[in-house]
């Protein structure tokens, strides 16, 4: 017999933050309904989240919407809190609502211990979500995952960045290149 479980809505979640349920330093994020506690931030990772969102910051300017381990939701079970989400731009800065996938250009997971859950949760997520392009950047092996053309629960390209010489672009700004050196120095 297979157990039944209950999902929490977004509206549940936020309440449960609201009343107190966790701790003010929890590190927790709604996925499908389940809240699911996050890996603590390591050296090596604040060090590529900081490389990324200076990178990011001079090169976009107003273009876009830089936004550093942030939630935004995906009706009615999830909020996930991605270690770098480009946003497209608007002059309240989501003020008045969270981002929802639309708004969604590029997203970076910067990953050492939740390596296998970004690539299997969480990618399946956001290609459901249709996130145009989705990167991990995999400390593992100081390596950039990247993901594009969501269809279903996968990507119709993969490809795997391993060498600093070799330049990359996000699909929405294709201008703007980089290598490994901006990841990993």
């Amino acid at each position: 017999m297979e157990l039944l479980t209950y999902k929490f809505t977004i509206e549940h979640y936020e309440l449960m933050e609201k009343v107190g349920i966790f701790q003010p330093e929890a590190r927790v994020e709604l996925i499908r309904g389940d809240i699911v506690v996050m890996s603590p931030v390591g050296l090596k990772h604040a060090v590529t989240i900081n490389r990324l969102t200076r990178f990011w910051v001079q090169q976009l300017g107003e273009q876009a919407i830089v936004s550093i381990q942030n939630p935004f939701r995906i009706p009615d079970y999830c909020e996930p809190e991605p270690d770098i989400a480009i946003l497209k731009p608007r002059q309240d800065f989501y003020a008045n609502k969270f981002p929802v996938p639309e708004d969604i250009l590029l997203i970076i997971e910067v990953a050492d211990t939740s390596l296998r859950y970004d690539q299997t949760t969480k990618l399946s997520l956001y290609a459901e979500s249709l996130i145009p392009d989705y990167w991990i950047a995999n400390l593992e092996n100081n390596t950039l995952e990247i993901y594009r053309h969501p269809q279903n629960t996968s990507y119709g390209q993969q490809s795997i960045i391993d060498r600093n010489e070799i330049p990359f672009a996000p699909l929405a700004f294709p201008d703007i290149t980089l290598t490994l050196e901006v990841l990993y120095g």
